[in-house]
């Protein structure tokens, strides 16, 4: 769709009351604080269009407990990592609005000098993103202010002499001004690239701020009834009973667990490859490579057993590890992937998670945590993010150590007689052996359909402990030297 940020047009919403459209506006935001959803509203546009203004209308009888305006955007810097992962940590809450007056697309809209293929890699990214916020009952609401090239000057030349010219004129203003016909044909390239069925573009002509801000109220109002329609319907999907997965794989069942090795063989292999782990997750930091190692399995198959003879010749410095469990409140209002963007290592530096977002597809799935819609779904959005983290220059490498179900009995024993790793065992353990084939079934399903040539999985053998050590260390490395020569 090609996107006319030129184009005159009547006001919609010109004989309307602005007192009576904040008043609808405020009872619409009420509405989805009680039904706990999530709004973000990107003002956009040209600088000096008067976003600042149309937000204050915006905002002016929304309950303040409920609403928050963010302009980090103008000044942030991406960081570490792509501009987009500053974008999930930055998402609203169930039941809030979230007003953005530099926005995600800030960069895009301010630097035309992007190569095309720099703005398709970038829009490719917000689209996956607001694609998954809208599937997870998120509202997002994107207006551009658009203002004539004379109208703009007039402005700049207006608050040169006001005292408020510190906070309201930056670089870019001038920029824009003097160049004023190739930031019109960028912003048009950037609309129409990003113009989606599920969050569109609203161009207003701001050249008369107060009627820019009626269209504004009255636009965000209509966009929020549709929203709330939307969000409705997509309760309903998420109870639905039928899905296109209808493998019936068996990968687990068909290992060979009575792998195992002497301890003569354990010794002499351990200290050797607990050395070349440390000097090669010191050769990943000196190249600025991350890691994202992943942890997941059967109930006391020996995960963090596995995880702690990988790191223990390792500098602390350099890594941490994520013991993940179940989400806080503060977490579960929000996209149920945000809480591991906030885990992400910085640049350089190793994240190990013992548990992971693949609990969507498993334990969530399980104990109906989330609806069949929910679940069923994840699996491409966890590639999506996986996908992302690579092309962030993160290795992401995940390990499923496995044991069978009489070893795992006899483990559980262990723990309750056993002082010192009692705390291991819990209720829930018992309750989630007793779920044993479900479980295996979700895992079989997990292993299918997320095992990735840019992301595998490694599966480990846990039935005898020194063997599942030697392993996770032997393919982190062999994984490792891999990635670091492709990087």
């Amino acid at each position: 769709m090609t996107i006319n940020i030129k184009k005159e047009k009547d006001f919609s919403y010109k004989d309307f009351s602005k007192s009576d459209l904040k008043v609808k506006l405020a009872r619409l935001a009420r509405i989805c604080e009680n039904f706990k959803i999530p709004v973000l509203i990107c003002v956009d546009g040209w600088e000096s269009s008067g976003r600042g203004y149309v937000v204050s209308q915006l905002t002016k009888e929304l309950n303040p407990k409920y609403f928050d305006v963010d302009v980090s955007n103008k000044d942030k810097k991406d960081g570490d990592y792509s501009f987009i992962i500053n974008a999930w940590k930055d998402l609203p809450v169930q039941s809030h609005i979230k007003i953005f007056t530099h926005s995600y697309y800030s960069d895009l809209f301010e630097n035309p000098s992007y190569t095309d293929n720099q703005v398709e890699e970038r829009i490719s990214e917000i689209r996956n993103m607001e694609k998954m916020l809208t599937t997870n009952n998120t509202i997002i609401i994107k207006i551009f202010l658009s203002i004539d090239e004379d109208v703009q000057k007039q402005r700049i030349k207006d608050l040169k002499d006001s005292v408020k010219k510190p906070f309201y004129i930056s670089s870019i203003d001038k920029i824009q001004s003097e160049n004023y016909k190739l930031y019109q044909e960028n912003f048009k390239k950037i609309l129409s690239m990003s113009d989606y069925d599920f969050a569109s573009w609203n161009v207003i002509e701001a050249n008369h701020m107060k009627k820019a801000a009626k269209e504004a109220l009255g636009l965000v109002i209509d966009q929020m009834t549709i929203g709330i329609e939307r969000v409705g319907n997509q309760e309903k999907d998420k109870d639905r009973t039928t899905r296109s997965y209808d493998k019936k794989v068996h990968i687990l069942e068909n290992l060979d667990l009575a792998k195992k090795l002497s301890k003569e063989e354990y010794k002499e292999k351990k200290n050797k490859l607990q050395k070349e782990v440390a000097d090669t997750m010191y050769e990943l930091y000196n190249k600025g490579i991350s890691s994202a190692l992943v942890f997941e399995g059967v109930d006391a198959a020996g995960k963090d057993g596995a995880i702690k003879r990988l790191i223990k010749e390792v500098d602390p410095i350099l890594y941490r590890v994520h013991s993940i469990s179940a989400p806080s409140q503060e977490e579960l209002s929000k996209h149920y992937l945000r809480r591991f963007y906030q885990r992400l290592p910085q640049r350089g530096y190793t994240s190990i998670f013992s548990r992971s977002w693949y609990g969507r597809v498993m334990v969530e799935r399980i104990e109906k945590l989330a609806k069949i819609g929910e679940w069923d779904r994840a699996y491409d959005e966890i590639k999506d993010f996986e996908k992302l983290l690579v092309k962030n220059k993160i290795m992401v490498l995940k390990f499923f150590v496995v044991i069978d179900k009489d070893v795992q009995l006899q483990r559980f024993k262990d723990r309750e007689s056993i002082p010192d790793k009692q705390y291991k065992i819990t209720d829930e353990d018992w309750r989630n052996r007793k779920k044993w084939d479900s479980y295996i079934e979700a895992m079989n399903e997990m292993l299918d359909r997320t095992n990735l040539d840019y992301a595998p999985w490694i599966i480990v053998e846990g039935n005898d402990k020194k063997y599942a050590r030697i392993k996770v260390m032997e393919e982190y490395l062999k994984y490792a030297k891999k990635f670091i020569e492709n990087n």
